[in-house]
């Protein structure tokens, strides 16, 4: 069975021969409005194919790679539709062009986030390989002057009768020439050789062996360093500053003042930054400087209760259920400022030249990167050049483009080339955090002990907001997610309030799942020993009607051995989940030491749909829940006058090696269309804690992170 995808004519831009003596196969996908950056090259919504003469195939990738495995699953399509070994495809990352790499599940722009790089080339890059293959097909076809029935392409070349063979880049100069098939056929999943099978990734030899380049990588020839100081209060500004010690330090190059702080510019970054401890600088604090984690959430909670709602989804008349209910449990549960503190800190290279920038460096987010630089500094968009690095940590923060920014203007104010480097400390006290949430939830219970009536709330900052300018009276899609659950409860009503508390805010891994996930799993449970039922016997009664919620909560409780006597002093905590279009459970096995977790065992069952690289989703699983471990039981931002309290990893713990569990996975085979994985698994791992817990200890902690102290004062 083959799928037919059709196409117009006028959706496709013939390829023309690149200086290289390549070519690049530019593919029209489905919809597409396709324009050449620059004569010589093509270029299609998500991928280029460009195939050279000695036969090798490079896949332009318009998503960043950040340890998810985009530089893997996205040739895995492509080379599917070739017909290629999957290790024959090389990848580039696409310069900045929103039109033709932007990405719509994220409504345009060009950003890799929300568990969205697989979702959205599906299809696009299995048409692009199938395309490229056809028109090989058929440029050898006339070549040979034989029927294309005849033919057929196989490890990167097309084989025809009587012995006749061509390689891809033979052909390459040929099929650049011929239209677009209007009509091309994509292979069924179920013919799939390559795609769906667990496939070693293609960026580990070069990570393995250094050849790999990172942002903190990256050298140019005359490359001077800096290092930054900025307000310790963020969003103030610079009163005055004496540089008069830092300048007469060796290996001073300048010092620059720019608007968020004062750089010194080195030959070497130690040098750098060594003479930016010396300066004297007087700050204009600002309005930042009163804040206190403790008044940000009196400020959230008071805007719970008389903030104006945005409805999100009304079933019935909750309130009026409620109301009438002699059973009725009310709770609130507060997640706390988190920062993302990926490894690599925040660096970017920037050569301001003549009126042009050229940009090296790890971002999430190309276009964005390319337009703030040219306003920032002075120059058309056009003007700045942006080569993206591998990412060595994301999360979300390298969605924001400041640390960009200051990398350009500092190599304007020296008129050489820039690398700008934050140290750790840097890196965590100015960040833009995961933002304090509280969700207040209220239930009416009925005589069997399940939900007549629920209602949610979820109160915090809009992230969207911030980065978008989306009106406050519109609703963010980015904070509703994971909000309304799949149980089945006759009368619901779910809102949110947004509420600005004052600290600058970014999307975190997972952004507004992690938040509500904790909230109504939480709840569920609690609701359960109201009733005085089975955590996941509960559940279940409320799942008749959702399958793939149902598959999944079983397979996880069946993993985990659920209901079977467990040692000594641990327990077991259930959570459930749909996010980014996967339906996954996690339970957790927990016991105390020294009062403290100990995580011994995570049981996870996911359905995402279809798979790319089964490989990679295990991966992706280990990682979140290794990832929203560290939220869940030990990591939390204060402030203190305005300045953040936590300055590196003794203060903001991750998980480390001999605290990780043992993770079991069960992936469902499923024929769904597919899901995100790079987040959903950190959403869970926070409730699954708290209800195992819970269950331990018969404490409930409301608040993250869910410490020994806070275990102790529950």
């Amino acid at each position: 069975m083959t799928i037919t995808i059709e196409t117009s004519r006028r959706d496709f831009l013939k390829t023309s021969s690149l200086v290289t003596g390549g070519l690049l196969m530019g593919v029209a996908l489905p919809g597409s409005k396709i324009e050449a950056m620059a004569a010589g090259t093509v270029h299609t919504p998500n991928a280029w194919v460009h195939i050279a003469d000695d036969n090798t195939i490079t896949l332009i990738s318009a998503r960043s790679e950040m340890g998810q495995g985009v530089y893997t699953s996205m040739p895995m399509l492509i080379a599917e539709e070739l017909n290629v070994d999957i290790r024959k495809i090389k990848v580039s990352i696409a310069p900045p062009n929103a039109k033709l790499y932007g990405n719509p599940l994220l409504g345009g722009p060009q950003l890799t986030g929300g568990s969205t790089s697989v979702r959205d080339g599906w299809e696009k890059l299995r048409v692009a390989g199938a395309q490229v293959r056809e028109m090989l097909i058929s440029a050898a076809a006339t070549r040979w002057n034989v029927d294309r029935s005849e033919l057929k392409a196989e490890n990167g070349m097309v084989l025809g009768p009587k012995g006749k063979k061509a390689t891809y880049g033979q052909l390459a100069a040929a099929a650049s020439k011929l239209p677009v098939p209007e009509k091309v056929a994509i292979k069924d999943p179920d013919n799939f050789r390559i795609v769906g099978k667990a496939t070693k990734r293609l960026d580990t030899p070069a990570k393995v062996n250094g050849t790999a380049r990172f942002g903190i990588d990256v050298k140019l020839p005359g490359m001077v360093y800096a290092a930054l100081e900025q307000c310790p209060v963020i969003g103030g500004s610079v009163k005055s500053y004496d540089a008069s010690k830092a300048k007469s330090m060796p290996g001073v190059i300048a010092v620059v003042e720019i608007p968020d702080g004062v750089a010194v510019v080195a030959d070497s970054w130690w040098r750098a930054n060594k003479a930016r401890k010396t300066l004297e600088i007087q700050w204009n604090e600002g309005a930042g400087a009163s804040i206190t984690e403790k008044t940000m959430l009196e400020g959230i909670r008071a805007a719970a209760r008389n903030g104006t709602p945005l409805e999100l989804k009304k079933v019935g008349d909750a309130e009026g259920v409620i109301a009438a209910s002699q059973n009725v449990v009310r709770r609130e549960y507060v997640s706390q400022l988190l920062s993302h503190s990926p490894l690599e800190p925040m660096n970017f290279t920037a050569h301001y030249n003549k009126g042009k920038v050229r940009l090296i460096g790890p971002t999430q987010w190309q276009d964005a990167a390319q337009n703030n630089i040219a306003a920032a500094v002075g120059v058309k968009p056009e003007d700045v050049t942006l080569e993206t690095t591998f990412l060595g940590g994301g999360f979300g923060r390298r969605i924001d483009q400041d640390f960009i920014i200051q990398a350009a203007q500092i190599s304007k104010a020296v008129n050489k080339p820039v690398k700008l480097v934050w140290s750790r400390e840097d890196d965590m006290t100015h960040d833009f955090y995961r933002p304090m949430a509280v969700n207040t939830l209220a239930a009416a219970l009925g005589p069997d002990g399940k939900p007549t009536a629920m209602t949610f709330r979820l109160t915090s900052q809009s992230i969207t907001g911030r980065v978008f300018g989306l009106p406050p009276q519109v609703q963010d899609p980015l904070m509703i997610e994971a909000a309304v659950a799949g149980y089945e409860i006759p009368a619901t009503h779910h809102d949110i309030v947004k509420h600005d508390s004052g600290l600058r805010v970014g999307y975190w891994r997972s952004v507004s799942h992690a938040l509500n996930a904790f909230a109504n799993e939480s709840f569920i449970d609690e609701l359960a020993k109201e009733a005085g039922k089975d955590p996941y016997e509960y559940r279940l009664s409320l799942l008749q009607k959702q399958p793939r919620f149902a598959n999944v909560l079983r397979l996880a409780a069946e993993k985990a051995g659920w209901g079977k006597p467990l040692e000594a002093g641990r327990a077991r905590g259930i959570a459930l989940m749909e996010g980014y279009d996967t339906y996954i459970a996690e339970v957790a096995e927990i016991s105390l030491e020294g009062g403290e977790v100990k995580v011994h065992r995570v049981s996870v069952a996911a359905d995402l749909g279809r798979m790319v690289n089964p490989d990679t989703v295990r991966a992706q699983i280990e990682s979140g829940i290794i990832f929203g471990m560290g939220a869940a039981i030990k990591q939390e931002i204060t402030l203190e006058n305005g300045r953040v309290q936590q300055s590196n990893f003794d203060k903001f713990q991750l998980p480390r090696m001999h605290e990780a569990p043992v993770i079991d996975i069960v992936l469902v085979d499923s024929k769904e269309k597919p899901g995100g994985i790079g987040e959903p698994s950190t959403s869970l791992i926070a409730p699954a804690i708290a209800n195992a817990v819970a269950a331990l200890t018969g404490k409930r902690v409301r608040k993250l992170p869910i410490t020994g102290a806070a275990i102790a004062q529950a």
